[in-house]
C-alpha cells in the first residue's frame, strides 16, 4: 500500500506526463538486456539517462512520441478523433523513427483504413497483445481522467484498438488509465485494483486478476515483458515493492527485457503518485522527445511540462463531453 502524498493535482499530472517520458529514456539503453543490468551499472542506485544502444543521453522513444501525438491530437480536436489519431501514427511511421514496434508498424503500413488495420493484422497472425498501446497511454490517462472510470476506461480501448486488435491490449491499456485517474485524485492506485477488474471485460478479467495480483512478481510471468499483461504488472509491481519515484524506476528497469516501455509505464503511474518534484532535475535536463514526421521538432521538459497541464485543464468534465469522434 501507497501512503497517500498531499500534492496539488497539478503536481501530479506533471509528474505523471514526464515521469512517463523519464522512464522511457531510463530504460532505452538497458532494452533487450540482462536482468541486473541497470543495477550493475549503477550499483548506487543513482541513475542516470546515460543513453547507449543507438539512444542520445535523455533521448525518448517511440513510446513517448506516440504519446505526445495523442495528446496532442485531443487537444488540437477538442477531444478523440481517432482516425486523426491514427493519420498523426502514419505520419509517424513512415518517417523511419529510430524504433518502432514490428506490430505497430505493420498495422501503420498496411494501407488498411484506420477502422480495419489492427483487426487485419490480428486475424492475420493471430496476436496482437503487446505493449504498445499501454506504452503511450499517459497522456490520454490525464485528459480523460475528470471524466470518469467509465469514459476512461472505454476511450483507452477505442485508442489501443487503433493498432492492437487483440481485447487483452485493450483492457490492459483501460487499466492504466483507470489507475492513473485515481492517483491523480490523490489516492492510493494499488487499493483499486479489484474495483478496476471489476471493470474488465468478463473474458479477460481472470488473466488480468492473475497478472495483478498482490503477490505477483515478474519471476512470475509467463510471457517476454513486452506483453501487455507483464508490462503492466511488472510496473504495479515496481510502485508495490519501492518507496520513491527513482527506486520504482530503477526496479522497474533492472527487470531487463523491454525495459524502456515497462519503465515509460512505471513512470507514468508513479509520477502521479509522487509528483513531478520526485523526478530528478539531472533526468529532466536531459529529457527530450524528438517527433520524426513533423520537422524538426524536440520537445524538451518545458514542452511536456505544457503539454500535461493543458490536458489536464482543457480536458472533458463529465462523460458526456467526453464522446468519442470516429467520423
Amino acid at each position: 500500500m501507497i501512503t497517500p502524498h498531499t500534492l496539488p493535482r497539478a503536481d501530479r499530472v506533471a509528474g505523471a506526463v514526464v515521469g512517463s517520458a523519464a522512464g522511457d529514456a531510463l530504460g532505452a539503453p538497458f532494452e533487450f538486456g540482462p536482468a541486473g543490468a541497470f543495477s550493475t551499472r549503477f550499483p548506487d542506485g543513482v541513475g542516470l539517462l546515460c543513453g547507449g544502444g543507438g539512444w542520445d543521453p535523455g533521448e525518448a522513444t517511440d513510446d513517448t512520441q506516440m504519446a505526445v501525438l495523442v495528446g496532442e491530437s485531443l487537444l488540437e480536436r477538442g477531444g478523440l478523433d481517432l482516425p486523426d489519431v491514427f493519420d498523426r501514427f502514419r505520419r509517424w511511421a513512415g518517417s523511419e523513427p529510430k524504433d518502432i514496434g514490428l506490430q505497430t508498424e505493420d498495422v501503420l503500413t498496411n494501407g488498411e483504413p484506420w477502422d480495419r488495420a489492427a483487426a487485419l493484422h490480428f486475424r492475420v497472425n493471430g496476436r496482437a497483445a503487446g505493449n504498445g498501446s499501454l506504452m503511450r497511454a499517459t497522456t490520454s490517462a490525464v485528459y480523460f481522467a475528470h471524466a470518469g472510470r467509465t469514459a476512461t476506461m472505454e476511450a483507452a480501448r477505442r485508442i489501443a484498438a487503433l493498432t492492437h486488435g487483440d481485447r487483452a491490449a485493450w483492457e490492459g491499456t483501460a487499466v492504466f488509465h483507470e489507475l492513473v485517474r485515481v492517483a491523480l485524485a490523490g489516492e492510493d492506485p494499488l487499493t483499486a485494483v479489484p474495483r478496476t477488474l471489476g471493470e474488465v471485460h468478463p473474458d479477460h478479467r481472470p488473466r488480468w486478476a492473475t497478472a495483478l495480483a498482490p503477490d505477483w512478481h515478474p519471476a512470475l510471468a509467463t510471457e517476454f515483458n513486452g506483453a501487455v499483461w507483464p508490462c503492466l504488472a511488472t510496473a504495479l509491481w515496481a510502485l508495490r515493492t519501492t518507496d520513491t519515484f527513482e527506486s520504482a524506476l530503477a526496479a522497474a528497469v533492472d527487470v531487463g527485457g523491454d525495459t524502456d516501455t515497462v519503465a515509460a509505464v512505471t513512470g507514468g503511474l508513479a509520477g502521479a503518485v509522487y509528483g513531478i518534484g520526485a523526478v530528478p532535475d539531472r533526468w529532466t535536463t536531459l529529457l527530450h522527445v524528438p517527433l520524426p514526421g513533423y520537422g524538426d521538432r524536440v520537445l524538451r521538459t518545458p514542452e511536456l511540462l505544457g503539454l500535461a497541464a493543458r490536458l489536464d485543464n482543457e480536458a472533458p468534465r463529465t462523460t458526456h463531453k467526453a464522446e468519442i469522434r470516429a467520423e
